[in-house]
């Protein structure tokens, strides 16, 4: 067996954020510090509510395999979750509990796409639908968003698409730069889909994160759209691997026939547990959590601009900041490799988000604290004014 042997699908470019990810943690092995500005992980952990119901989990339940659509309970919390965050009627029945939003993503794709198929999502974009999509076979189609639209899709966008694409991904907000679409422009880029036969798929994984802009669902403007949650962000669970999908009616047996053989059920545990993030108790906890994104946000937005860094998506919501570097590099990712080994700062190089001009920015991420993020702007500001 050689490489030889590998199939085309296979090929898809490295998912980089994991790869830095991987060097911290190696480095860490090693003794050496490192300030984590490169991934979307929170550092706090599951609210004390889940980790009780986990606990009493562990000890009261076999925890053998859930129904393929998720746990009927679990499933009744989102949907009574969703309903009352957004004003919207959500049944369980369209609920479908997956492994991660990842499982999400790759069912969707799966039920909606066949070979050769186009998508068009936002460049920059977080990578992984990318890759998800080229292993499939589906066609991609960029829609190059700058800052004359906060680096999000348009309607306009899409109407001026030569051909109509089966499908279009919108995140909100969004993954590498935190900007949230307007509700707005949301519906009518909903109406557009709805009107030209393309099913929309909106990755609404930050939700809960937002610092003053509204978010909106995109089922409040159309039942056909395909709306993809998790327990990773807002939540604080992102090593329990629970996401979930709300669907259309039409949707849900396919859905149902694809999971039960790809993955059968998301953990057990995490799904059991995973009920209690929807409490009060557990909303208390997390919301405390955003305060400190908010903070290590106003410290970024401050302190970047001093040290040379004065060109980035300033974010809305969610856990990112998209940062222009080109003054100081052409090629993101060798970038981010020195930063790591020269100052023990790690961020995710843009060339993962945009493969067009990704060689020129960087994502950072709020998750550290604002003392991390402080001493991160120092230690930047020496490097770049060497």
């Amino acid at each position: 067996m050689n490489a030889a042997q590998l199939s085309n699908r296979s090929q898809v470019e490295p998912f980089r954020v994991m790869r830095m990810l991987d060097l911290v943690q190696r480095r860490a092995r090693e003794g050496k510090e490192t300030i984590m500005l490169c991934a979307g992980q929170p550092e706090t952990g599951a609210p004390e509510a889940v980790l009780h119901e986990a606990e009493i989990a562990l000890r009261s339940s076999p925890l053998g395999y859930t129904e393929v659509l998720g746990d009927r309970q679990l499933r009744e919390a989102v949907a009574a979750w969703h309903s009352a965050t957004y004003g919207v009627d959500t049944n369980a029945d369209n609920v479908i509990v997956t492994t991660g939003s990842s499982g999400a993503f790759v069912a969707a794709f799966l039920a909606v796409l066949d070979q050769g198929d186009s998508v068009a999502l936002s460049c920059p974009g977080y990578p992984a639908y990318r890759n998800i999509l080229g292993a499939l076979g589906a066609q991609i189609v960029d829609l190059q968003c700058g800052e004359e639209t906060r680096f999000q899709p348009t309607a306009a966008m899409l109407e001026a698409l030569p051909e109509k694409p089966k499908a279009v991904i919108v995140t909100s907000p969004g993954n590498p730069t935190g900007t949230i679409i307007d509700p707005a422009e949301l519906e009518r880029i909903a109406e557009w889909c709805d009107l030209n036969g393309t099913v929309l798929i909106s990755d609404e994984d930050y939700h809960g994160m937002s610092f003053g802009r509204p978010t909106a669902t995109a089922r409040a403007y159309s039942e056909n759209a395909i709306t993809v949650g998790t327990l990773s962000k807002y939540f604080s669970m992102t090593g329990w691997r629970v996401g979930w999908m709300i669907v259309p009616d039409y949707m849900v047996d396919a859905l149902e026939n694809l999971l039960g053989s790809l993955a059968l059920c998301a953990p057990a545990i995490s799904q059991v547990a995973g009920r209690a993030a929807f409490t009060l108790e557990a909303a208390a906890e997390l919301d405390q959590h955003v305060a400190v994104y908010q903070e290590t946000r106003e410290v970024f937005l401050a302190e970047l601009p001093k040290i040379g860094l004065g060109t980035f998506a300033e974010p809305d919501g969610g856990l990112y900041l998209w940062v222009d570097v080109s003054d100081y590099t052409q090629d993101s990712e060798a970038w981010a490799r020195e930063l790591v080994e020269e100052i023990g700062v790690a961020v995710a190089p843009g060339v993962d988000f945009d493969p067009h001009h990704g060689n020129q920015w960087v994502r950072l991420s709020l998750c550290a604290s604002a003392a991390d993020a402080r001493e991160a702007c120092r230690r930047l500001g020496e490097f770049l004014a060497r």
